[in-house]
């Protein structure tokens, strides 16, 4: 792969409903490698139409044709980006909670996701809200998004729920590692309000992202919020004590993580756009999410670049293409051309 094709691996791109070769561009001209279905897709078909599209214009490097990774957000409730015929209307994560064969349900919708083209899912919520946060959690609990107040409910129902969507042949996302539910901002649309102060390395919300880890989860999702006793001011998807420390290196998960959006969100607007995709790199992450597809050049570039005169960041973005590579490969997504 060349420089471009590499750093292109490791973007995620959001695509709003409309034409299908809205991101022809980035594809072709940076090797954007994932995608994000956002805005509000309707009908199976549309999307089916769409992603088929995407997966013919994926790259062919060194006689291999590299498919790409096509996402949705559909987690139920408030959270559900594709919807109409050929989607079923899902309940919230809290009503989920009740339902005894989660597994079975969320397998059937992971097929309807799957007959469109749709390989991964960024869900479900492991984030655990405590009852007395309640809904003043703005990110979460305000919507119901949780499988619980407590991190035994929230580990049954995000286990449940991701498995059921690999039985269906599509990649769940378990997010907000390490967690939003203590907090009282939103970080996508503020840049205060927004620190745990009680999150430690050690924690008990920490359980539901070890036991879908355990369980086989492939991706997991870092959120944007600063924990303050243990990684100071910085937020999550910026901290090497967070992403290699804890993530990887106290839960030892070595597969793909990948960022909640870094385009549009309040929390990361003081940081350049290309710093973005370099720091979240930087602390041992491999997939940038921007909801804007136009800073995939500004991305792309600042990546080649620090590359280029940084060999222990090179070393980084080697090893996360390898793990995004592998994460395909197991999906069946490199193909001999």
């Amino acid at each position: 792969m060349t420089p471009t094709q590499q750093a292109g691996q490791l973007l995620m791109a959001a695509m709003q409903p409309g034409p299908a070769t809205t991101l022809d561009g980035p594809i072709g001209a940076q090797g954007l490698g994932s995608m994000l279905y956002l805005g509000g897709w309707q009908e199976s078909a549309t999307v089916a139409a769409a992603s088929t599209h995407l997966q013919d214009v994926s790259p062919t490097v060194d006689g291999t044709k590299v498919g790409m990774l096509v996402a949705a957000d559909q987690e139920g409730g408030e959270v559900q980006q594709l919807t109409g015929s050929g989607f079923t209307s899902m309940p919230s994560g809290l009503e989920q909670a009740q339902d005894p064969d989660l597994r079975a349900s969320a397998k059937g919708w992971g097929t309807e996701l799957k007959q469109a083209g749709v390989n991964v899912n960024l869900a479900p919520t492991a984030d655990t809200v405590p009852s007395e946060i309640g809904t003043a959690n703005e990110p979460i609990g305000k919507w119901g998004r949780q499988y619980g107040s407590t991190p035994q409910a929230a580990s049954k129902g995000a286990v449940a729920f991701g498995q059921g969507m690999q039985d269906a042949g599509v990649e769940p996302t378990v997010k907000h590692f390490p967690g939003l539910g203590r907090i009282t901002g939103n970080t996508d649309l503020r840049d205060t309000g927004i620190t745990d102060s009680t999150m430690t390395r050690d924690d008990a919300h920490l359980t539901p992202f070890a036991d879908s880890i355990e369980a086989g989860t492939k991706i997991v999702m870092v959120g944007s919020a600063h924990y303050s006793k243990i990684d100071g001011e910085t937020p999550a998807l910026f901290s090497r004590t967070i992403v290699d420390g804890m993530l990887r290196d106290d839960l030892g998960f070595d597969g793909v993580v990948i960022t909640d959006d870094v385009g549009a969100a309040k929390a990361v607007a003081a940081t350049p756009v290309g710093e973005r995709a370099t720091r979240f790199i930087s602390a041992g992450g491999d997939i940038v999410l921007t909801a804007e597809p136009a800073q995939v050049p500004t991305m792309v570039s600042a990546i080649e670049a620090k590359a280029k005169g940084d060999p222990a960041f090179a070393k980084q973005v080697t090893a996360s293409v390898t793990r995004v590579l592998t994460l395909k490969e197991d999906m069946g997504l490199l193909r001999c051309s």
